[in-house]
């Protein structure tokens, strides 16, 4: 990060759902947790908005926690709505997108 340090949220009672605000027409994030180990980030997705099918070389788990979406992992589609997750595996093309405004949290463990 250039310029600012990162706030610092240890020992904090955080509203996950707060964590990012809705930005119309974009897809916003903010990066809660970064180790070496892994990594969590919370994102917001305006509707119609999306993360284009790609890989990452670890698994990572994506729970919602407002709204639906559908995520696709090597094109099979799944619709996954608050209080759910899904793993996406490590080296398989996945995807996402928003229908409707939706909230997650990203969890990577790397190895």
């Amino acid at each position: 990060m250039t310029g600012t340090a990162r706030e610092d949220l240890k020992e904090k009672v955080l509203a996950v759902n707060d964590l990012v605000a809705y930005q119309t027409g974009t897809v916003a994030s903010r990066m809660i947790v970064f180790k070496k180990t892994g990594t969590i980030t919370a994102f917001s997705f305006d509707a119609g908005e999306g993360l284009p099918e790609h890989t990452a070389p670890f698994d990572a788990v994506l729970m919602v926690t407002d709204g639906a979406a559908e995520v696709q992992i090597e094109g099979t589609p799944y619709t996954v709505k608050a209080g759910e997750m899904i793993i996406l595996p490590a080296d398989k093309p996945h995807a996402v997108y928003a229908h409707g405004r939706f909230k997650m949290i990203l969890t990577m463990i790397r190895e």
